[in-house]
């Protein structure tokens, strides 16, 4: 099963290519930019309470067969935030000082 490799960020909108540096991912694949992730979100997935890690770039050449973003091309799903702002800003506040390995 490959990764959805979503098309933009929850919080703001912003484009996330498929080989996007920026785009950051929790473990159910929450996908949001980097800055969003840092400025707004403190690491901390507003759906789920995880942490971000960087996503993975899924390869443009198919180096064995099948295995390429061409032969498994990303979501065009725009997924959009599940929460209100302020439910958002609660919910941080409440794990942000808890280490992600101990949520």
């Amino acid at each position: 099963m490959a990764l959805e490799l979503r098309p933009n960020c929850e919080y703001c909108d912003r484009d996330l290519q498929p080989a996007a540096t920026e785009a950051r991912i929790c473990s159910y694949e929450c996908t949001f930019c980097a800055d969003c992730v840092g400025t707004k979100l403190h690491n901390v997935c507003p759906n789920c309470g995880g942490c971000f890690v960087p996503r993975p770039i899924r390869p443009a050449t198919e180096w064995r067969p099948g295995l390429s973003v061409a032969k498994r091309p990303p979501s065009s799903k725009r997924v959009h935030l599940s929460y209100d702002l302020d439910d958002i800003a609660s919910h941080i506040k409440r794990v942000e000082h808890i280490p992600p390995e101990e949520r």
